[in-house]
C-alpha cells in the first residue's frame, strides 16, 4: 500500500500515520498492546456500506471498465475477500458461471491420503478457487504469467465472454490496456503447502 501526498494538509498527516504504523512507531496502547485510529486517518463501517461506499449504482456502472479499475477494497484475509468479491459480483446483473477444477496429487501413492474432496477444499494465496464463479463484467486478476509482458500475475483485466474452455476477457492495466485476450484452462502447482498436488483450472480470481 502506497500513500501519496496530494498537496493538501489532511493528506500529509494521513502519509505519515500510515508510515508510523509500517514502521511500527505508532503509539500502542499499553493496556490492549493496540493502536487506535481517529476519525482523521479512518471511518467506521460494516461491510455493506463499505461495499455501498466504493461501488455506487454498480447495476448501472459495471459496464464501464474504467470504473473498476479506479476502485478496489483491501481485506486481510483470502476468506474476508472472497466474500466481498462474491457481494459485489451479486450485484452485477446476468448468469453466474461455474467453472470447477480438476485436483489430483502429483504422487499417485498420495491420493489414498489426500482424497479429491480434500484438495477441493484448500483455498491457497496465489491459486484459484476449486469453485470459480464469474458473471460477464466481472473485473479479475490474473494469477500466472501466461504471456509476458502482455498477460502476467497481477494484471487486471474484465471478463468479456465466458465459453466452456476459454475465459474472454479486456486487460484494464499496463500498456496493453483494452485488448482482448483469451485466458485457457492450465495445470496449477502451488508451493505453498506440504501437499504436492495440481489444480486444472483458469488462473484468475475476482478483483
Amino acid at each position: 500500500m502506497r500513500a501519496r501526498i496530494s498537496g493538501n494538509e489532511k493528506a500529509s498527516l494521513f502519509a505519515k500515520k500510515i508510515l508510523q504504523i509500517g514502521e511500527g512507531t505508532f503509539p500502542v496502547d499499553e493496556s490492549s498492546d493496540q493502536i487506535t485510529l481517529s476519525n482523521e486517518l479512518c471511518n467506521l463501517v460494516k461491510t455493506p456500506e463499505l461495499i455501498y461506499k466504493i461501488y455506487p449504482n454498480i447495476r448501472q456502472n459495471y459496464v464501464n471498465s474504467e470504473w473498476f479499475y479506479e476502485r478496489s477494497i483491501l481485506a486481510t484475509k483470502n476468506e474476508i475477500v472472497n466474500s466481498i468479491n462474491e457481494t459485489i459480483q451479486d450485484m452485477i446483473p446476468g448468469a453466474v458461471k461455474i467453472y470447477y477444477s480438476i485436483d489430483t496429487t502429483i504422487n499417485e501413492n498420495e491420493s489414498v491420503n489426500f482424497p479429491t474432496e480434500f484438495l477441493n477444499s484448500l483455498d491457497i494465496p496465489g491459486m484459484p478457487l476449486h469453485c470459480l464463479k464469474l458473471k460477464v463484467g466481472s473485473p479479475i486478476i490474473l494469477l500466472r504469467n501466461l504471456n509476458s509482458p502482455q498477460l502476467c500475475n497481477g494484471t487486471r483485466l474484465c471478463v468479456k465472454q465466458l465459453q466452456n474452455n476459454v475465459i474472454k476477457a479486456k486487460i484494464l492495466t499496463g500498456k496493453d490496456k483494452v485488448n482482448t485476450v483469451f485466458i485457457p484452462r492450465i495445470p496449477l502447482i502451488s508451493n505453498e503447502m506440504s501437499i504436492n498436488f495440481k489444480r486444472l483450472q483458469f488462473p484468475v480470481k475476482l478483483a
